[in-house]
């Protein structure tokens, strides 16, 4: 090739991405224009380059690229809600630039029923929240960016701190001089006699209240504003369950894997009184002005938690025996103390049940659950005397307490399924007679 050729070429490059640094890259045909593909997938370069007359063989030498493979980002949305909740607040377990595991808790939505939590859906980076921690957010809602695969970024370790300065040679100091004595200060004037005043710091601290707690109050309010509620009372002698319970619990856990308490037994004395006087199980439809009679019975059971009271529903009661009742009391209880309770957990109810005799309870007038119509209270278990066939007796007793909504329930209704509910805990025999 005579003189020297300037021009514009397509240089075609075959790089091997390496860990190390880059080979150097030797050309082996340079022809204008050339375009054809390399099962290698080169880089193309389109770039000027003079070259001498003299020259057989062209070198680019020290050619160096770099490649930078970005982690995916995925935008985590808020998990579809229940028909029954339509928003929630947003509280974050996790900030910008924490590394998550798959399945790690980022945040927790809390609704008015229960709390949703939001787990990391792959191992990564938090790169950016997109709602502010205590935000609204509805079904769908962009909640925060992930970083599929990265790694935290370590913190640069700390410099050392610097060497202390040598010490300074330490020679005898001068004597000081003798000091005059100082003169005896004046004796302070003796105080009159009167009256100490201690002086008490009173402080106090406002928490907002979270969305459980304002869903609560709003309801009880609507109930207390909507239902003419009226309670009536009566007292269960708890012998007879005692003892059954005394004499058949080693084999009831032995059979069914749980233990006999004496939820069960009040839960299905509700059902049976609940099938033997429908009105109680019933509600009022405020919009259409209709009795709604219910021919289930879904009872609910109130569960104290950190964050509230919560209802979980025991569904078809009146199809379950004892076991049964016992092993959903023992899984929804568990799933309330471990804050897993679903808004499908919660949903309906015909009727609830309230034992604050767990508590100490001894007596206690219950508030209606919207929109059910009656709440049944029980109490502790205390030893009273009673008169027993002429005869005084130490018996344990529970006082049991029926809220009811006076518009659709008369007392007689209320009282008859008291006394019902009385019948079947002093003697669950009368289950097996259907009486």
């Amino acid at each position: 090739m005579d003189g020297s050729v300037s021009g514009w070429i397509t240089a075609k490059l075959y790089l091997r991405i390496k860990k190390t640094k880059h080979s150097l890259c030797k050309k082996r045909n340079f022809n204008r224009n050339e375009s054809k593909q390399s099962a290698l997938n080169p880089f193309f370069l389109t770039f000027r380059c003079d070259f001498p007359s003299s020259a057989n063989i062209y070198q680019i030498r020290y050619f160096k690229t770099s490649a930078h493979h970005r982690d995916e980002v995925v935008t985590v949305k808020t998990p579809a809600f229940a028909e029954s909740v339509t928003e929630g607040d947003v509280r974050w377990e996790k900030a910008v630039g924490d590394s998550v595991s798959e399945d790690e808790v980022v945040c927790e939505i809390e609704t008015d029923k229960t709390s949703v939590q939001v787990p990391a859906p792959a191992a990564g980076v938090i790169e950016e929240l997109l709602v502010p921690d205590g935000g609204k957010v509805e079904g769908g809602t962009p909640l925060f960016k992930l970083r599929k695969g990265a790694v935290a970024a370590k913190a640069a370790p700390s410099q050392a701190t610097d060497a202390p300065p040598p010490a300074a040679e330490t020679s005898p100091p001068p004597a000081a001089p003798a000091a005059t004595p100082p003169a005896p200060p004046p004796q302070p004037a003796q105080p009159k006699p009167g009256v100490r005043i201690t002086m008490t710091v009173v402080s106090c601290v406002q928490v907002k209240m979270n969305r459980m707690r304002l869903r609560i109050a709003q309801r009880l309010k609507e109930a207390q504003n909507t239902c003419a509620m009226l309670t009536t009372f009566n007292e269960v002698d708890m012998s007879n369950i005692h003892e059954l319970r005394k004499l058949h619990k080693d084999g009831f856990l032995k059979k069914h894997e749980t233990k006999l308490g004496f939820m069960s037994a009040f839960v299905k004395a509700a059902a049976h009184a609940l099938i033997d006087q429908p009105a109680v199980n019933a509600v009022i439809d405020d919009t259409t002005k209709e009795i709604v009679y219910r021919d289930y019975v879904d009872i609910s059971v109130a569960v104290a938690t950190p964050k509230g009271l919560v209802v979980p529903v025991i569904r078809n009661v009146e199809t379950m025996n004892f076991a049964d009742i016992e092993k959903a009391i023992n899984a929804l209880g568990e799933k309330a103390r471990k804050n897993e309770l679903a808004v499908e957990d919660m949903d309906g109810g015909t009727f609830t049940i309230s034992n604050g005799g767990v508590f100490g309870s001894l007596f206690g007038t219950p508030i209606i659950n919207p929109p059910q119509s009656a709440i049944l209270g029980m109490h502790g278990i205390f030893d009273r005397p009673v008169a027993v066939n002429g005869k005084v007796e130490i018996r344990p007793m529970m006082y049991v307490a029926l809220t009811y909504d006076h518009r659709l329930i008369d007392g007689r209704e209320a009282v008859t399924f008291l006394r019902k509910i009385k019948a079947v805990v002093e003697d669950p025999r009368v289950l097996l007679l259907g009486m």
